[in-house]
């Protein structure tokens, strides 16, 4: 079977899809690109209103795409990220291969490998080989705004999962019964459905309310900062959290850029990657004081500028934790200063009529809403993509103890390199986000 007559089928149509298909294409494959929105560009389709992009922009930049000169700023706004990506699609003629309101349901392989056999997904397609004699690869889809009774089968020759961890499946708590949030009058809601408001629709939502956000990330702090905005100290907003994180003040700890220290191509070096052989292993092992050296380098400039000793907010985990850092709105410790955004830290919480009642507090916390920005189950809606409890129980299996920069699995993918730009190579899918109850 010759290049031009192999199939893949690339499920979502974000910035990695989007990467996927540019690269299948200058393969000389067919990509057919499965998205459920009406549009592509993955979560900066719809974001909270005031959310800007973390990194620097030169930094989060197609390699051969860069920002157009408009965008002046260091760190574009929701729309300006959203067209960024748009342009990007249609300067590579990409959209004609994307079929929008196209949700994946289900994927199933044909005449896979037995129970025994699992351990051969460790190569391309369990054989070595990435493309079979035949198409294999079953793609169940039905149109987004329509009900699912009819679904469309896809058959394609290699399949890639690019859907975003950060949407679908929200991480809801759980609470004991009759403690949870049908004990309360006001309304609960996950930080997924206020980002998918029209911005003027979330504005009345939060106006002259008492709200109550949890978590620690970035879309709690936006969230948060929407509220103190809109209802000042009159009406503060307050950020329930659990874990204090190393929330970055801005990208240059002690005047040094922060990509300099962790996002270029040395950096790499520095951290033992899936799949790594003997000499990458001992080569991040023997560089490890330098990786400690870095991260309380970092952590020193954190602590002084927003004064968390004073503040009681030193973390208890180190900079160089994974997924464990978030660039703070500007002026959200200003706000906290003048009373408009209020920080509780709560271990648990439970429900009652008139809001919530942290442990250990003899009083309830009284609200009218509560937003929950407590991140998403992307490990499931990862499990739930496939139909076979084999593949599945692969998922579960995947060693998430080490920061997965490269291929070593069954797909093709995107990913950003140390350099921190946009480039194309063969990676697996990135690893699954392991929500807690709350951050």
């Amino acid at each position: 079977m010759t290049a031009g007559q192999n199939e893949i089928g690339i499920i979502g149509g974000g910035i990695s899809g989007l990467l996927a298909c540019k690269y299948t294409l200058s393969k000389g494959f067919n990509p057919i690109v499965f998205e459920s929105r009406d549009e592509v560009g993955g979560v900066w389709t719809k974001t909270i209103r005031t959310t800007k992009l973390q990194t620097p922009k030169s930094v989060y930049q197609f390699s051969d795409f860069p920002w157009p000169p408009s965008v002046a700023q260091d760190f574009p706004t929701q729309n300006q990220v959203f067209e960024y990506i748009q342009s990007y699609a249609r300067h590579h003629d990409l959209l004609k291969y994307v079929k929008l309101n196209s949700r994946v349901v289900r994927v199933s392989y044909e005449d896979g490998p037995s129970e025994e056999e699992m351990w051969k997904w460790t190569l391309w397609g369990g054989t070595g080989e990435p493309f079979g004699h035949k198409r294999k690869w079953n793609v169940f889809q039905c149109r987004t705004h329509e009900a699912c009774a009819q679904r469309f089968v896809h058959q394609v020759d290699f399949v890639t999962v690019r859907a975003e961890m950060y949407s679908d499946f929200p991480n809801i708590p759980e609470f004991p019964p009759e403690k949870g949030p049908e004990a309360f009058q006001g309304k609960v809601m996950h930080s997924m459905d206020y980002s998918s408001m029209d911005h003027a629709s979330a504005a009345k939502l939060i106006q002259g309310k008492r709200v109550a956000v949890v978590g620690f990330r970035k879309s709690s702090m936006d969230i948060s900062m929407e509220c103190s905005s809109a209802n000042g100290i009159e009406q503060p907003c307050t950020l329930l959290y659990r874990t204090e994180h190393w929330n970055m003040p801005d990208q240059s700890p002690w005047g040094v850029p922060l990509e300099y220290l962790s996002q270029n191509c040395f950096s790499q070096l520095l951290v033992h990657k899936p799949g790594e052989g003997i000499l990458s292993s001992l080569v991040a092992t023997f560089l490890s004081p330098l990786r400690w050296g870095i991260s309380k380098f970092v952590e020193s400039h954190v602590r002084k500028k927003l004064r968390l000793a004073k503040r009681v907010m030193v973390p208890n985990h180190s900079f160089s934790k994974p997924c464990s850092v978030a660039t703070l709105p500007e002026g959200f410790f200003d706000r906290v200063d003048q009373g408009s955004i209020i920080l509780k830290k709560a271990q648990r919480f439970s429900f009652c009529s008139q809001g919530v009642v942290v442990d250990g507090d003899t009083e309830p916390l009284k609200i009218d809403l509560l937003i929950l920005a407590t991140g998403f189950r992307g490990m499931d809606k990862l499990k739930a993509a496939f139909i076979s409890p084999a593949f599945r129980d692969l998922i579960d299996k995947e060693d998430t103890t080490r920061l997965p920069l490269y291929r070593y699995g069954t797909m093709i993918s995107c990913a950003r390199t140390w350099d921190g730009r946009l480039n194309e190579r063969r990676v697996s899918s990135e690893k699954p986000y392991r929500p807690m109850d709350y951050a």
